[in-house]
């Protein structure tokens, strides 16, 4: 008898060079129906050959995943969404986003994180950036590059199935990000965006979450991202100081006490949960309950950084929502 695929149906086989989705189990299939139709998880990328057998049918390399994983991945019952981490290092193409919308369905969504020259406000003396290197960042909280460069390829490339747009902000010098201004000219980069995109913002320096931040992006007309990230306080702190919000957004990026390149090191291939965090989980799993029904849309993007399987996580997650759901 032919194995069958996640819809009942004899699972085809993969041509040469191909990957497709992995046969889940039907509770898995079954949670992935019971999630609330505004709820939606993900991870942070796709390209992973250590997730064999979790979302993938078969072991191939990252390379052929980033050209043709998405599509099997989109097809996994409780990854609806998923983050494009690579669009931080330099702006995607319309064309690129458009490809990205073609390999999935109607009901995907993507997170897209915004080009680092918006939130970088001096060039960190790193090889990657050359002789930009300790240089001020002209583009810096620049509307009309990120109008132009960002929103625009990614609102027209992507359609319907645009998701958040995250405008991430790595440590640094506050002086050079507009020191005690720096709430003030936040609201003026983003109430200059063009409207529209759910637009959030991600903060690495808990001294900028305060409530003239909050207000910022209650007048931008954005909202505060969300992240579980060992240089940030807890999720119900966060949420004491930002309130609610039209839209949630979550990003589970870093265990507390996890250093990122100690933390890929000790996970890779990435293909079993290796620390758990169930205080991180639960804390999602409130925030996204409480949220529900009342926000439009709550997004959820996990890292393989944050417990060692990105998609495992997900299971682990989805399951804690579903029994708050049950109980609520």
């Amino acid at each position: 008898m032919s194995q069958l695929d996640l819809f009942g149906q004899p699972a085809a086989k993969s041509r040469r060079g191909e990957v497709g989705p992995a046969v889940v189990d039907e509770e898995t299939r079954l949670l992935g129906a019971a999630l609330p139709a505004e709820l939606r998880i993900g991870t942070s990328s796709w390209s992973f050959p250590g997730w064999n057998g979790i979302v993938y049918d078969r072991s191939v390399s990252k390379a052929v995943l980033a050209r043709r994983g998405l599509a099997a991945y989109a097809r996994h019952p409780l990854l609806r969404m998923v983050g494009v981490d690579r669009s931080y290092y330099a702006p995607l193409e319309q064309a690129t986003f458009a490809e990205y919308a073609a390999a999935v369905d109607d009901d995907f969504r993507f997170l897209v994180k915004a080009c680092e020259q918006c939130t970088v406000a001096r060039y960190p003396k790193h090889p990657r950036y050359g002789e930009q290197g300790g240089k001020i960042n002209p583009l810096y909280l620049d509307a009309g590059f990120a109008s132009d460069m960002v929103v625009a390829p990614m609102v027209e490339g992507l359609g319907s199935k645009a998701g958040p747009l995250v405008f991430q902000f790595p440590p640094q010098h506050r002086g050079a990000m507009g020191g005690k201004d720096f709430s003030d000219v936040l609201y003026t980069f983003l109430s200059a965006l063009p409207r529209g995109p759910v637009y959030a913002v991600e903060i690495r320096d808990p001294v900028l979450l305060t409530a003239e931040y909050a207000q910022a992006l209650r007048d931008g007309g954005a909202v505060h991202c969300f992240n579980v990230h060992t240089r940030m306080p807890e999720i119900p702190v966060q949420y004491a100081v930002v309130g609610e919000q039209s839209n949630l957004v979550i990003r589970w990026m870093l265990g507390h006490g996890q250093a990122y390149e100690a933390a890929r090191e000790r996970y890779e291939p990435f293909d079993r949960i290796v620390d758990e965090d169930r205080g991180a989980r639960r804390k999602i799993a409130a925030l996204a309950v409480r949220k529900r029904g009342a926000a439009h849309s709550v997004s959820i993007a996990i890292n393989n950084k944050a417990e060692g399987s990105a998609p495992l996580s997900a299971r682990a997650l989805a399951g804690e929502i579903a029994a708050l759901c049950r109980d609520d």
